[in-house]
C-alpha cells in the first residue's frame, strides 16, 4: 500500500513538474541585463521568453510581481507593485507602480498562462535601484590638479574603519575620463575603459559596483587611478579632440554605501580627505598608446597600511556635467585571449609577434630584464616587405608635435625585479602583428606575449554556416569587425580613427541585431545624438564629438542613423522606447534637411563612399535617405499616436519620392539615373520604385550586375541595397554569385588574401582609405540572415512576434543553417538540397508565428513530415505557422 502512494505521489509531482514546464517564462531580464545593479530610470522595463516546445505554444497573460521580499513576492509581502493578472502575449513591460527609492534591492518574477490555460511561474530575478537623483549623490568631484598638460595618470586613495559587520556595499563611481577601482589592493571588476564616452559637459555616465566582498572587518582602503580617454585628449589628431569644449585633467565623484547587518548605513565619499600622487602610468592616451615606468610603482598604494605621508591633498573640482546617470549596457572587457601564432626574432633588439589574426584590443608582455630597459610595443595591421610592422595604412590621420608620443606603441620601463607583467589600462588598438623592441638584452618566446580582443562584450544571438567555408569565413571576418568598432558606441576602425561615424554605423546595424544583443549600445548612442543635436537640427557625421563634423560628412546618407537605428530597434526588439525618445530630434532632423533642400532633393551629404568605380550621384542617394527619414518619422507618428505629423510627413515623404522619380527615373524603360548598380539597387531596396515599375527596374539591376561579371560595383551605400534589391525581386541566385566571388571586387578576395575582419577599401593595395579593420562594408552579415536564412521581422509584429520567412535556396550552395535568438526564443532556419529535394527544418519561437513564402515552381510539392501542405496564398507558396519545429520537404 505505501509503495503504491509512494508510485502515485511519484507520477502526481511528475505531472505537476510536466504542467509547470509548460510556457514557462525564463531569461528575465530588467533594462535588457540580467538582474542589472545601478537602475535610476523610473520605470525599469521587464522582458522574459517563454520555455515552451509544444506546437502553437503562446503565452495567453502574464502577471509581474516586483517587490523587496524575495520568499514572500509572490504572497504579496514587501509588494512594491504587481500587474494584475493581464490577458497579453506581450513579453516586453515597463514598471508601473509607485517611485522606486534610490539605493533599494528589488525583486521581481513573472507569471505566464499558455494558450491552454495553465500557469507557470519563473525563478525569481532582481535589480537594484542606484543614485536616481543627483541630491543623493554625497561625494564631492576630486582631481588632482587642473593642468591638461600634465602626463601621469593621478593616484587617489582614502582609508576608512569598518566597525560592525557589514551586509552590503556598493561603489558608485561617476569619472570624467577613465578610471580603476580598487579596494584594500583587489581591482574591482573585470570591465574595461569604464565609463563609456560621452559627450562630458552635457551627459556624464556612473558605475555601480558590488564591493561587498571586497571590505575587511576594521581598517579598509580604497584606491582609485584615473586616466584619461577622451576627456583630456593629449594627443594631437585632425579631429581637434585635444580641443574639446570640456577638456580637463580627469576627475571623479565617488560614493561607498556600506548597509551593515543592524540596518545602519555609512557612506564613505570623495572629498578633501583623500589624497593623491602620481602614477607609474607615465603616459596614457586612448588614441595612441600607453608609457609605463615600473621603477615609478608604489607597493602597496592601495592598501590600508600604506604610509601616504608624502602625498598630497586632492583638490575640489566642478561637475563636468549636471547630468549624471547610470551606465546600463554591457561593459567593455578583454573577451577573448589570442595566443601568438608566430614569433620571429628579427635581430638581437626586436621580435616580431604575429597573432594570426586583426583585433582591436591590446597586448600583454611578461619580460625579465635589468632596470631601466625600455621596451616599445608597436602594435599594426599589416608588415612592409622587409617583414617589419608598417602602420603606414593608419596613423595618416595623426598629427603628432613631437615624438614622444609614438602611435600605437606602447613604452614599458622596466623596474628589474624578477619577471614583470605589462598591460595597458587606458588605451585600445587595432592590430594583428606587435614588433617588440628594446634597448637592453631581453630574451622573449612565442608565449611572452598574448593578444587580448577587446569590445563591448554583447551576447551572441546570431550563428551562420553553411556548406560554402568562403562564406562562412566572411561571416566571421564581419562578425570580428563589428566587435572590433564596438567601444560603448559604434566606431569606424579601432586604430587609425576610432570615431563614431554615423554612416558606418547605421549601414551595418541589421548586422549587429542579427548576430548581437545590442540594445543597450544603441540606445547609449542615440542618447549621444540627442546630446549633440545643433538647435536646428543638424547632427555631427561623428558621435560623440569634440566639435568636428557639423560642417563635413553629415548628411542625410550619413546621420540618418537618428532615426533608422531607433525605428530597426522597434523592430526586431519591438520595443518603442527608444523611438519614442528620439521622436523629437528626428523631426527636428527632418525639417532640417527640408529648410536646405530644394523640391524634395537635396545634395547635402558624401555619398555612396569609396566606390568601386562607379559612383551614383549625390542628390540621388542623398534624396533618398531624406525620404527614409520622412517615412520613418511618419510610421513613428502614427505608432505614438501624433495624427497631424503623420498626415504631414506622409506628404512629405511622398513629395520626395515624385521628385526622386521625376528627374532620375525614366519610366519607359524602367532606369534611374545611368543605370549602374547603387542608382539601381537603392531605389529598389528603400522602397521609392512604382510598384508597377520595381520588375523592370530589378530586371535592369539584374542585367547590370551581369554586365559587371556578378561583381560588385558600389561603395558603402549600395553594399547596403545591392544584394537585398536582388534577393527581395527575384535574382536571389545572383545576390549570391556576388556574395560568394573570391576575385576582385569582392569580400571574398579580402578572405583570399588573409582577411579575418572587413576592409575599408575594395582593393586591398589602394594608397589610401585602407583600413585593415572596418566595418562600413558589413551589410553582407545582416544579407546572410534576411536572404538565405529568409528571415526578417514584421512591422505588423515587431519583435519577431510575427517571422516574416522566405529562405533563397540560391544556385551554387548546398546547405545553410542560422540560429537566431529573437526576443521570443530561438529561430531555427536550415536548409539542405538533397537527392529527394530540399530539406528545410525550421523552428518558430514559442509565443510567435510565421508567415513562410516559398519558390516554389509548378509541379512542386511541400510536404511537412510527409504530409503535403497547401498553399494559403493564391500566387506562390505561403504558409502561416503556429510556433513549433517543423520538417519540410519541398520536391
Amino acid at each position: 500500500m505505501k509503495s503504491t502512494l509512494l508510485a502515485l505521489l511519484f507520477l502526481f509531482t511528475n505531472i505537476l513538474l510536466q504542467v509547470d514546464s509548460f510556457a514557462k517564462p525564463i531569461d528575465l531580464r530588467c533594462e535588457y541585463l540580467h538582474n542589472p545593479l545601478g537602475v535610476d530610470v523610473s520605470a525599469p522595463r521587464f522582458t522574459w521568453r517563454l520555455d515552451d516546445v509544444r506546437r502553437g505554444a503562446a503565452q495567453s497573460a502574464y502577471q509581474i510581481w516586483v517587490g523587496i521580499d524575495s520568499m514572500g513576492l509572490l504572497q504579496g509581502k514587501g509588494l512594491a507593485w504587481t500587474s494584475g493578472k493581464i490577458l497579453s502575449s506581450q513579453t516586453l513591460v515597463a514598471y508601473a507602480g509607485k517611485p522606486l527609492p534610490a539605493f533599494s534591492k528589488f525583486y521581481w518574477a513573472v507569471a505566464a498562462w499558455g494558450s491552454d490555460g495553465q500557469r507557470s511561474v519563473s525563478t525569481t530575478a532582481h535589480f537594484e535601484t542606484g543614485v536616481m537623483y543627483a541630491s543623493n549623490w554625497k561625494g564631492a568631484w576630486i582631481s588632482d590638479t587642473r593642468d591638461v598638460k600634465i602626463k601621469p595618470a593621478p593616484y587617489f586613495r582614502k582609508t576608512f574603519d569598518t566597525a560592525k559587520k557589514v551586509k552590503s556595499a556598493r561603489a558608485y563611481i561617476a569619472v570624467a575620463g577613465l578610471y580603476e577601482l580598487s579596494i584594500n589592493g583587489q581591482i574591482i571588476g573585470n570591465h574595461r575603459l569604464d565609463p563609456m564616452y560621452t559627450r562630458f559637459d552635457r551627459r556624464t555616465l556612473y558605475v555601480t559596483h558590488d564591493v561587498t566582498t571586497q571590505l575587511q572587518q576594521g581598517k579598509n582602503a580604497i584606491g582609485v587611478l584615473l586616466g584619461n580617454g577622451w576627456y583630456n585628449h593629449q594627443s594631437t589628431a585632425v579631429w581637434y579632440f585635444h580641443e574639446a569644449p570640456w577638456r580637463s585633467r580627469p576627475t571623479f565623484c565617488l560614493d561607498l554605501r556600506i548597509t551593515y547587518t543592524d540596518g545602519s548605513v555609512e557612506t564613505i565619499s570623495s572629498g578633501k580627505d583623500w589624497k593623491t600622487a602620481l602614477s607609474p602610468v607615465i603616459f596614457n592616451s586612448i588614441y595612441t598608446a600607453e608609457h609605463y615606468d615600473a621603477r615609478l610603482e608604489q607597493t602597496g598604494w592601495n592598501l590600508p597600511e600604506f604610509d601616504d605621508a608624502k602625498w598630497k591633498t586632492v583638490t575640489y573640482r566642478a561637475a563636468p556635467s549636471t547630468n549624471i546617470v547610470s551606465q546600463l549596457m554591457h561593459p567593455i572587457r578583454n573577451v577573448e585571449e589570442i595566443e601568438v601564432k608566430k614569433m620571429s626574432k628579427i635581430n638581437d633588439t626586436t621580435y616580431l609577434f604575429d597573432l594570426g589574426r586583426n583585433i582591436s584590443g591590446v597586448s600583454s608582455l611578461r619580460v625579465r630584464g635589468e632596470a631601466g630597459t625600455a621596451i616599445r610595443l608597436r602594435h599594426t595591421e599589416r608588415l612592409n616587405e622587409q617583414g617589419r610592422a608598417d602602420m603606414s595604412n593608419i596613423d595618416v590621420h595623426y598629427r603628432p608635435i613631437d615624438n614622444s608620443d609614438p602611435f600605437q606603441t606602447d613604452i614599458f620601463i622596466l623596474k628589474g625585479r624578477g619577471e614583470e607583467t605589462f598591460m595597458p589600462r587606458f588605451n585600445y588598438k587595432g592590430f594583428q602583428y606587435v614588433e617588440v623592441s628594446f634597448d637592453h638584452p631581453v630574451n622573449l618566446s612565442a608565449s611572452s606575449l598574448k593578444g587580448y580582443f577587446m569590445h563591448t562584450d554583447l551576447p551572441q544571438l546570431g550563428q551562420v554556416n553553411s556548406s560554402n567555408p568562403t562564406l562562412d569565413k566572411i561571416w566571421w571576418a564581419t562578425n570580428n569587425a563589428y566587435l572590433s568598432n564596438l567601444f560603448g558606441y559604434p566606431t569606424d576602425c579601432p586604430q587609425r580613427e576610432k570615431n563614431g561615424w554615423t554612416g558606418d554605423a547605421h549601414i551595418a546595424s541589421e548586422t549587429g541585431l542579427y548576430n548581437y544583443d545590442g540594445i543597450t549600445v544603441y540606445e547609449k548612442w542615440l542618447a549621444d545624438h540627442r546630446d549633440e543635436q545643433q538647435p536646428n537640427g543638424v547632427l555631427p557625421s561623428i558621435i560623440p564629438t569634440s566639435g568636428w563634423g557639423y560642417e563635413w560628412g553629415n548628411g542625410p546618407d550619413w546621420t540618418s542613423t537618428i532615426a533608422i537605428i531607433p525605428w530597426n530597434i522597434y523592430l526586431f526588439y519591438g520595443d518603442a522606447k527608444l523611438l519614442s525618445d528620439c521622436y523629437d530630434n528626428i523631426k527636428r532632423y527632418v525639417d532640417a534637411i527640408t529648410a536646405q533642400s530644394t523640391d524634395g532633393l537635396t545634395t547635402w551629404g558624401l555619398g555612396d563612399w569609396v566606390p568601386v568605380k562607379s559612383k551614383a550621384p549625390v542628390e540621388l542617394t542623398s534624396s533618398i535617405y531624406y525620404f527614409v527619414d520622412a517615412t520613418i518619422l511618419a510610421k513613428a507618428a502614427k505608432l505614438l499616436k501624433k495624427p497631424a505629423d503623420y498626415q504631414k510627413y506622409s506628404a512629405l515623404a511622398q513629395k520626395i519620392q515624385n521628385a526622386i522619380n521625376a528627374k532620375y527615373l525614366n519610366a519607359e524603360t524602367g532606369m534611374y539615373g545611368n543605370g549602374t548598380q547603387t542608382e539601381l539597387s537603392a531605389p529598389l531596396h528603400w522602397g521609392l520604385v512604382p510598384p508597377i515599375l520595381r520588375a523592370k527596374v530589378a530586371a535592369n539591376l539584374a542585367q547590370r550586375v551581369k554586365a559587371d561579371n556578378a561583381h560588385l560595383d558600389v561603395g558603402l551605400l549600395g553594399t547596403k541595397t545591392i544584394l537585398n534589391a536582388l534577393s527581395d525581386n527575384g535574382y536571389a541566385d545572383l545576390a549570391y554569385q556576388i556574395a560568394a566571388q573570391e576575385d576582385f571586387p569582392s569580400w571574398g578576395w579580402w578572405i583570399k588574401n588573409g582577411a579575418t575582419t572587413l576592409f575599408e577599401n575594395w582593393p586591398i593595395d589602394a594608397k589610401s582609405d585602407i583600413s585593415m579593420n572596418h566595418i562600413m562594408f558589413g551589410e553582407i552579415g545582416a544579407w546572410y540572415y534576411k536572404a538565405l536564412g529568409g528571415i526578417k521581422p514584421d512591422p505588423a509584429m515587431p519583435g519577431f512576434k510575427n517571422i516574416l520567412l522566405h529562405p533563397h535556396f540560391v544556385e551554387g550552395l548546398e546547405a545553410f543553417n542560422v540560429r537566431f535568438k529573437t526576443p521570443q526564443g530561438e529561430l531555427v532556419s536550415s536548409w539542405k538540397k538533397t537527392e529527394e529535394g530540399i530539406r528545410y527544418v525550421l523552428t518558430v519561437p514559442p509565443n510567435s508565428s510565421a508567415t513562410l513564402r516559398l519558390d516554389v515552381q509548378a509541379g512542386q510539392t511541400v510536404s511537412n513530415k510527409g504530409q503535403v501542405w497547401p498553399s494559403e496564398a493564391k500566387n506562390g507558396f505561403v504558409k502561416n505557422l503556429k510556433s513549433g519545429n517543423y520538417e519540410l520537404l519541398i520536391k
